[in-house]
Formats: C-alpha cells, structure tokens, sequence
C-alpha cells in the first residue's frame, strides 16, 4: 500500500465546492452514466452496490507534471487530503479512470481550461485531525516543506503513515495478477530483511509492563471490564509505542492498559472504539459497516466507562482520538 498525498486546501474556495459537490456528497452512478465509460460504471456498481461513491480528480498540469505522479498510483493505495496545516480527510483508491467529460460536468475548468480528469472514487473514508508539522517530524521532512502538488510517498515513507494512523483495507479493485514468472522475479529481487528481531531493551520494557499491569495469574479487561486470565490479555498501549517518546515509554503507569485478546484489543488498535475525556467509551459510526465488529461492541462494550481513565492517562487516549479513532469525513 502506497501512501498518496492531495493537496487540497478547503479554505480556498473552488476546493471547498469540489469537496463539497463530489466527497460530502457522493456522485450518484445513473445520473451520469452518459459521461461514463460502460466498464468504469460496471466497476463502480460492482465496488459501491448503493450506487454512488466519493470522487475526487488530478489535472494533467503544466507540460503534463502530473501524469508521471498519476502512473504511480494504483487502487488499493491510501490517499491523504492535506490543506490549511493538516491531514484532515483520507481514503482507499478503490478505482482509477480518466474522464474528461465527466470531470468538466462535476468540476467546471481551471483558468487554464483543464480539468480533473484523471479521477478516483474513493472507499473506506475517514476524517482526520493531524497537524502536517507531525507528519513532518515523523517522515524526517524539513520543518517548512509543504505539499505543493500530488505526490506518491516511497515505501518507507508510506509504512511510516500506514503505522501512524492504523490505515485499514477498504474495497478496490483488484491488481493485475503476477505471473508465476513475475511472482518469483519479484521474491528473488527483494533484498530487504526477512526477520526483525526485537531489541532487549524493548523487551525488557514489555516484560515490565506486563508485570505491573498484571501482578496476578488474572486481570481485568480496561474496555470490556471481564475478568480474564493473564494468557488472554496484553498490555496494550493506549499511545501507540512508536510515536512515544522517551519519558512516555518509561511512564509504565500509565501509557498501557490491559486488553483482552477476544475482541477489544483489535478494536481499540483499529480505531472502531475509543475513550471520551470523561472515559466514557465512544463508538466509531464506520464500525457499521463491519457487522462481526458491531455485533461485539454492542454486545460487550456499548454504554461502558472505562475504569482505568484517569487525568494522567487523557493525554494519551486523546493522542488515541485523534489519531487512530475512525471519525466521520469533516462534512
């Protein structure tokens, strides 16, 4: 999965009606099956059964700057909407298709007279709230780079977000499969590592966070409140450890909680549950649309208040919000 940033500033006026027109308000299949190739509109009912999606488009630029950019995306990838010192808007690339006609229905011309044609439709959409300066500090970026045009983040680069914000799968369609010949040529290039090993002091660190939180042969669920043996539940960090710095890493009494390995744990580190400054346990809307997850937290977490919140501990489970928890797009 490759991470795409789209600039696209809502304070400027024209971007904030495409976003309005097109992403706060899905494009409905029929209406403009005229302007659309029948294949792309098989694609598009096939991925959205209810008929319309979120779309957004790239113009080709000046001297075509965007169409090598352009070649490096492909569905399945994550794109961020970046603007005004934020991530604030992103999603999976579900399907990829240029239109002219289309484009200019939804989106007029610029005032050079291009338009957004080369178009995705995006699945699997969330709000954010990141500020770009962490985004920065984390990609090793210098402090005043910006995002001045579409890009596609190298591998590393785009782990290093994936980790960040818990990016899950959404529907798109499929690559073009490998061949056998292709699949092997492409194991025997990789020459990256096979294994990581973990570090002792980490190690150490886990075993030590474990002992506090669990002195006992058994413990209690911080989301689910069952009392379960020690084998079931695991010191789940309420900020995710690679984002903590030093002195949060040592903060053993607070930067963790027990979690049981039936359910809450996966939840809370997908984002589909988080805790409200009062520690109340606040559900994802998006969790909807995965029926096995409602299922659980309606039955074993709707209507909870977290017992093991406490002042010390918000900072962490509000970096957990803002960062993890999967919010509704801004409107």
């Amino acid at each position: 999965m490759r991470i795409v940033m789209q600039p696209a500033r809502r304070s400027e006026k024209v971007v904030n009606k495409h976003y309005e027109d097109t992403i706060a308000k899905p494009v409905d299949f029929d209406q403009h099956a005229h302007l659309l190739d029948p294949q792309v509109i098989s694609q598009l009912k096939e991925l959205f059964p209810q008929g319309a999606a979120q779309m957004w488009g790239v113009v080709p630029g000046k001297k075509n700057v965007n169409v090598s950019r352009i070649k490096k995306m492909s569905p399945g990838d994550w794109v961020f909407f970046t603007g005004d010192n934020k991530v604030y808007f992103g999603g999976t690339i579900a399907l990829m298709w240029r239109s002219r006609p289309l484009a200019e229905h939804l989106w007029d011309t610029d005032d050079n007279g291009s338009t957004w044609e080369y178009m995705y439709a995006l699945s699997g959409t969330r709000g954010f709230e990141i500020p770009i300066s962490e985004v920065r500090q984390l990609l090793g970026w210098e402090q005043t780079r910006n995002i001045m045009g579409i890009s596609v983040l190298d591998d590393a680069d785009s782990e290093a977000l994936q980790t960040l914000l818990t990016l899950d799968a959404a529907p798109a369609a499929p690559a073009a499969p490998l061949d056998p010949q292709q699949e092997q040529e492409a194991v025997d290039a990789f020459d990256g590592e096979l294994e990581r090993k973990a570090q002792r002091a980490q190690r150490g660190e886990q075993a030590a966070l474990k002992r506090r939180l669990l002195p006992g042969n058994t413990g209690e669920c911080a989301l689910c409140g069952r009392t379960l043996p020690g084998a079931f539940l695991i010191g789940a960090h309420i900020k995710k450890r690679a984002f903590c710095n030093e002195p949060e890493k040592r903060d053993l009494a607070n930067i963790a909680m027990l979690a049981c390995t039936f359910g809450c744990d996966a939840v809370y580190e997908h984002g589909y549950v988080t805790v409200d400054p009062a520690g109340a346990l606040r559900v994802s809307p998006l969790a909807a649309d995965i029926p096995e997850v409602a299922a659980y937290i309606q039955e074993k977490l709707t209507g909870r208040t977290v017992s093991w919140w406490n002042d010390s501990r918000e900072p962490y489970y509000e970096w957990h919000r803002t960062h993890t928890f999967k919010g509704l797009p801004p409107a």
